[in-house]
Formats: C-alpha cells, structure tokens, sequence
C-alpha cells in the first residue's frame, strides 16, 4: 500500500523473556478508521505502546509518511504528528477541564486567540467539557473523561489519533456516544487508528481491521468483512 500515512512492519516488542508482539506488519491510509481487536493480552495495546515510543521495540519498522520513526524519542514521535489516548484515560485531576485540553496543544505554541478557537472546537464536539470547563477533571465522570482525554489529544492537531481502549469501565451508552464521536471526528478527515477489546463496536465504525491473538496478527479485511466472518463471530462475538 504504497500511499499508506502509516506502515508497520516486522514489529516485535519482548518484555524480559516474553515475546509480546511477534512480527506483525498493517498499514492505514491517511483519513482511514483502522482497529486492532482482540481479546484482552493479545497484544494490542503493547502495539499501540511501541507506535508511541512508550514500549521498546526488539525488532521493526515502523514509517510515518514515509519517514522511519522507530527509534524516535517519544515527544519526538508526538511532534511528528502521532498522538495517543491512553488506555485508562490519564486526566490530569487536579487540573480544570481546560487546563488539561491546553496542556494537550504544548507543542503548537499557539497564540491566545488560535488557543481560544482550538478550545471552542474540541467544546463543540463535546459540549459537557465546556459546561465543566472551570470544574477539576478529577470530578468528571468516566465518559466525561473520555472525552476530555480525546479532546485533549486532538488539542494537538494529530495526523494520527492512537486510541486505547476508549471503551474501558463505561456503560454501554456512553461507549455508543463515545463511537459516534469518533465517526464523527473521522468525517472531517481524523485519521485513527483504534485498539479495542468491543470487537462490535470497533468493527462498526471501522474502514479495515486486523485481529490480533497471542502477539500475531491472524485475520485482516474491512470492518464489515471481519464482523461477518464465522470466526470472529465464534471466537468474539458469541455466535
């Protein structure tokens, strides 16, 4: 795929003598949803770690726009455009709802009026973090977080969103708006790449997908293709 935003390939990331991600190779088009599913310790999020710089890599490529970013530090790899939400959120709870979505654009050196227009489109798309934007983030319920650590990350004008498990901990509500919200982003051209463990609803929103299972990828295909296959509906989704 040669005009992929983002190529992997042959990556592989050992923690002491386990090898928890074994060779695996994808790619994603700039302006595309693509998930990684699996089941829980698969190795997604490890995947994810090793995009970001955050877990050492024992083997791989790993290109941005055409450019090697394997050995880059991770604020380096924030710079160049690849921002992740954490699995777990990681608020900063002691801070407001604002100074939290500030922090997030620390590296554009915004002028206060390009700061202000930034703040009123991330309030747009989620106009509870503008109702609870002077109230500490600490207070915020889980989606409310959610949304405030998306939010955040999109303060800092990603060429890619690295999203983990956005639907940890959340009632089944909140996860479809939390969804919609990423549809939404996506439509007005947010390329993401999306680790979860809700097969469904990653799958729904997703353009491709690869599962993943003990460190190596096993299935590919489009969203639509991988929900209707029997082997994902057997091994995933109860049928």
């Amino acid at each position: 795929m040669s005009d992929a935003l983002l190529a992997v390939r042959d990556l592989s990331v050992h923690y002491g003598p386990v090898e928890a991600v074994r060779g695996i190779g994808f790619e994603l088009r700039a302006g595309e949803i693509v998930a990684l599913v699996g089941a829980n310790g698969a190795g997604k999020s490890t995947t994810l770690m090793a995009l970001s710089g955050l877990a050492r890599k024992a083997a791989g490529s790993v290109r941005f726009d055409g450019r090697e970013i394997a050995a880059l530090a991770p604020h380096r790899i924030v710079a160049a455009g690849l921002v992740q939400v954490a699995e777990g959120r990681a608020t900063l709870t002691t801070l407001t709802v604002r100074e939290n979505l500030e922090l997030g654009a620390y590296t554009r050196r915004l002028s206060a009026a390009a700061r202000a227009r930034e703040l009123d489109r991330i309030y747009a798309l989620f106009p509870r973090l503008q109702e609870r934007r002077d109230g500490l983030a600490g207070n915020l319920s889980g989606g409310e977080q959610q949304m405030l650590a998306i939010g955040r990350a999109l303060m800092a004008a990603p060429r890619l969103l690295l999203l983990d498990e956005p639907s940890m901990g959340l009632a089944p509500i909140v996860v479809q708006e939390i969804f919609r919200k990423l549809r939404e982003i996506n439509r007005d051209g947010q390329s993401i790449l999306l680790v979860e463990q809700n097969l469904r609803q990653a799958l729904k929103i997703a353009h491709r997908g690869y599962v993943i299972e003990t460190g190596r990828i096993v299935l590919e295909g489009s969203g639509t293709e991988l929900l209707a296959d029997p082997r994902v509906q057997e091994a995933y989704l109860g049928a």
